[in-house]
């Protein structure tokens, strides 16, 4: 996987809304997207200094998240995802996992044995040399658009929330969510290989988009202690 571009920005309700009408006259919704949007649940991990929460602050440049990822609790697809950005670009490698290793790996038990997944080697060394442990749930609802010029994905996501209570990770809902962002505000996420395409951009070209570098787990963890650093 080669890295790509990845700009986020916040935007309101009225932004979305006119955005999504330019861009389903060029871009096509993303196959795996039935109705207007889709949930995804992300469990993420951070060692016991929360190194991974303090270089997102600090901006260091080149850093690593990990979570696992599904899009239904009682389905089978889980998935382990591990992010890494350098020089404000990135790159994601995964691998499948079952429900019991998700359950080892949440409760501490996963065995150190490696096999053929690397991101599951990392993330048991990780475990087992930093004390990398779950921190926080994190859900959205998002809708995708993509183009195969530039490799394109431009993503809506909407009702972030986050939850400290990583064993609901597998519940109906997370115990106790909190808001990541102020009611009505969202992430517009614009992600492509080597370029993005003029007359995809000039769709995007709306108000004073507020471009941030904050992920969804900083803001996540903040949430949950009551800490907010975009204006409510």
């Amino acid at each position: 996987m080669e890295f790509r571009v990845e700009n986020k920005y916040l935007v309101t309700d009225a932004d979305l809304a006119v955005i999504a009408a330019r861009l389903k006259a060029v871009m096509k919704q993303d196959i795996h997207q039935t109705g207007d949007c889709y949930t995804i649940r992300s469990l993420y991990f951070d060692d016991i200094n929360d190194n991974c929460l303090k270089e997102n602050e600090d901006g260091v440049d080149q850093r690593k998240k990990y979570r696992i990822r599904i899009y239904d609790p009682k389905g089978d697809f889980i998935r382990l995802e591990i992010k890494e950005k350098q020089r404000s670009v990135t790159k994601k490698y995964s691998c499948r996992i079952t429900r019991e290793e998700c359950d080892m790996i949440m409760n501490g038990t996963m065995p150190l044995a490696f096999d053929s997944r690397k991101p599951l080697n990392e993330l048991k060394l990780q475990m087992r040399c930093a004390k990398m442990v779950p921190k926080a749930i994190i859900e959205y609802e998002r809708t995708a658009f993509v183009h195969p010029v530039g490799n394109v994905r431009i993503t809506f996501d909407r009702n972030i929330s986050a939850s400290r209570y990583c064993d609901s990770f597998f519940d109906a809902k997370p115990h106790s969510p909190v808001p990541v962002l102020p009611s009505g505000m969202h992430v517009l996420e614009v992600k492509y290989d080597e370029f993005l395409p003029d007359f995809i951009a000039k769709q995007l070209e709306i108000s004073i988009l507020r471009q941030t570098s904050f992920s969804k787990y900083y803001l996540g963890r903040l949430a949950v202690n009551g800490e907010f650093p975009v204006d409510r």
